[in-house]
């Protein structure tokens, strides 16, 4: 006897059968050559992105760095102007009379000669503080051909001397000068500390 096969059922999924597609070689080619261009632009298109990308993260890294270095130069100024305030205005206030004081004579000899050139025949008269008299009297009489007369004149300061002429008078103001001087690094200062830090 023949034994019998008993038959049950399958729940498995089954393999979908292979179907044939057609497809014309002009279309196939046409559809090959859409889908390398749907590829390519997509590829290009993040390359661009990741450029641009890129560019924005060096762009923005080289802001921060600027801003950071001038922030530096800036405090490393105000450091250094914080420095030399002192010794700019112990300059003006003392080196400066120094050295205006022993230039003086020869200041008033430099205005001299190019007007006693012109006015020769007319004598000069030279007002200037009693102190500061002497040593321009020094230099001055070294030149006979000038006729000179000094007077001293209490009421103007060891920086002023006036040189009058018979109709004109000329005025050499070193204490104005250093005025001015010590005004302008004064002020300079204000300013600086006026101005806003970036801290």
């Amino acid at each position: 006897m023949m034994a019998l096969r008993l038959k049950l059922e399958s729940f498995e999924p089954r393999a979908p059968e292979d179907e044939a597609v057609e497809i014309e070689p002009v279309a196939f080619e046409e559809a090959k050559l859409t889908a390398f261009e749907k590829g390519y632009q997509a590829g290009w298109d993040d390359a661009v992105a990741a450029q641009n990308s890129e560019t924005a993260r060096l762009h923005g890294d080289l802001g921060r760095n600027l801003q950071a270095l001038s922030f530096t130069f800036h405090e490393a100024r105000h450091h250094m102007l914080d420095a030399l305030r002192p010794l700019l205005i112990d300059m003006t206030a003392k080196v400066l009379p120094e050295v205006a004081s022993a230039s003086l004579p020869a200041l008033v000899a430099e205005q001299l000669m190019p007007l006693a050139e012109e006015l020769s025949s007319a004598p000069v008269t030279v007002l200037a503080n009693p102190a500061a008299l002497p040593q321009i009297e020094e230099i001055l009489t070294r030149d006979d051909s000038l006729p000179l007369a000094f007077i001293a004149e209490s009421s103007l300061s060891e920086g002023q001397v006036y040189l009058r002429f018979s109709e004109t008078e000329t005025r050499i103001d070193l204490d104005a000068v250093i005025a001015t001087i010590s005004q302008a690094v004064a002020t300079y200062f204000n300013t600086s500390a006026e101005e806003p830090r970036n801290d």
